[in-house]
């Protein structure tokens, strides 16, 4: 496959795998119509998101398996099919109990493509080239945080919120379009590979034998944890606290959000001349460096609105850098057993995240501690991962007994 063709599979892999933020973001606008509109309060619409949590971890575990089974495409076009008809059945949902369901296929037709897309990339690409390709991947997928929101208010606005899902649908049925078209079919089925239950577990735990594996999803799950507990805190933080406007918020939010970007490209210079286990504990440290200083600095009070903003900017170019770098290192044991990997992989992140994220509203204070004590603690616990998995990998190419 030449070069050209390379970047089109990773534009198409990169949309795959924003369909998850994508119909996270876009509906958010839309709680309070949602909640006037089938008679309910603004706290049952919020299990919508549970709902979705909960079917983003569990599917990943399923397909994990079967992507490995059956090859890459099928269960990619079964899944995204799923995700469709979900969608389409979300756009009429004549209650909030059939919402709080449909949202939950919704995400179960979506993770596929989260645990595909990481799979296709091991397939195709080996060494530094991975931790390039998952940078190209985290540009499109980090598009979605800056444009969702807008998109969906956007919609609420002119035509309801139940044209969202319809605006869902449709990208899923794009999506569906070129991944028929334009995505090579990169892993054969495999007979070999059983979906029995207790074969299917023996196999998650012959992956949590690498390692190197075990060492880099839980520092990727940590770094992951920071950025949770900033999505679950800066509301509050950033309105209630420091008084900004919902739509400053909202460019503050989106500024991040391309932060995220702009750190993931970076990596794909650093990559030229550094590997991924050297990127890592300088990058997790300076995170978790960032990180200490904005707790300290609020509890202490000497750290201004403004300065915070910057220091929480600096903090997700960070983990733009961080989340490619760690994916890549966690996949590269494996040849085999890759969607199992990319599976256990993006659940780890979503279970990390919904702890870090619960940790802030369960220590709810009125003040931005909560936040900032997550985010100091979680990339602290990155970077010595980091640095025990760069010491790992050395010992190994110099072939000294571990």
């Amino acid at each position: 496959m030449d070069r050209k063709r390379k970047n089109t599979v990773l534009i198409v892999l990169g949309s795959l795998s924003a369909i998850a933020p994508f119909s996270v973001d876009m509906y958010l606008p839309g709680f309070p119509s949602i909640a006037r509109d089938l008679r309910t309060d603004v706290s049952l619409v919020g299990l919508t998101l549970t709902s979705y949590f909960i079917g983003l971890s569990m599917g990943q575990l399923v397909f994990g398996p079967v992507l490995d089974r059956y090859g890459r495409k099928r269960p990619l076009i079964v899944g995204l099919l799923v995700y469709i008809f979900a969608a389409v059945g979300c756009a009429f949902s004549p209650s909030i109990h059939y919402l709080i369901g449909l949202r939950f296929f919704l995400a179960i037709g979506c993770c596929v493509g989260m645990v595909g897309s990481s799979s296709i990339i091991r397939d195709l690409f080996s060494g530094r080239e991975v931790a390039k390709a998952m940078s190209v991947m985290m540009t499109i997928f980090g598009v979605a945080p800056i444009i969702a929101p807008t998109i969906g208010g956007l919609i609420v606005t002119a035509l309801g919120w139940r044209f969202i899902f319809g605006v869902l649908a449709s990208i899923g049925v794009f999506v569906l379009i070129a991944i028929k078209q334009v995505l090579p079919e990169t892993k054969k089925a495999d007979p070999s590979v059983s979906l029995r239950p207790r074969n299917v577990m023996l196999g998650y735990l012959k992956v949590f034998r690498e390692h190197q594996f075990v060492i880099y999803v839980l520092a990727g799950a940590a770094s992951s944890g920071g950025l949770f507990s900033y999505i679950a805190g800066s509301p509050f933080v950033y309105i209630n606290l420091f008084g900004f406007t919902a739509t400053q918020f909202g460019w503050i939010f989106g500024v991040n959000a391309l932060a995220t970007v702009v750190g993931s490209q970076v990596t794909r210079g650093l990559l030229r001349k550094y590997d991924s286990a050297r990127i890592l504990p300088v990058v997790t440290a300076l995170q978790s460096a960032t990180g200490i200083l904005l707790l300290t600095g609020n509890f202490l009070g000497f750290l201004p609105k403004i300065a915070f903003v910057g220091l929480m900017v600096l903090f997700l170019f960070c983990f733009g850098l961080i989340n490619p770098n760690t994916a890549a290192l966690a996949l590269q044991p494996f040849t085999k057993n890759v969607g199992s990997a990319s599976a256990i992989m993006g659940s780890t992140m979503m279970v990390s995240g919904a702890l870090a994220s619960g940790l802030v509203s369960y220590l709810h204070n009125q003040t931005a501690v909560p936040m900032t004590l997550m985010t100091a603690l979680c990339p602290s616990v990155a970077c010595i991962l980091t640095t025990i998995g760069q010491r790992r990998m050395r010992m190994h190419h110099q072939n000294i007994p571990k």
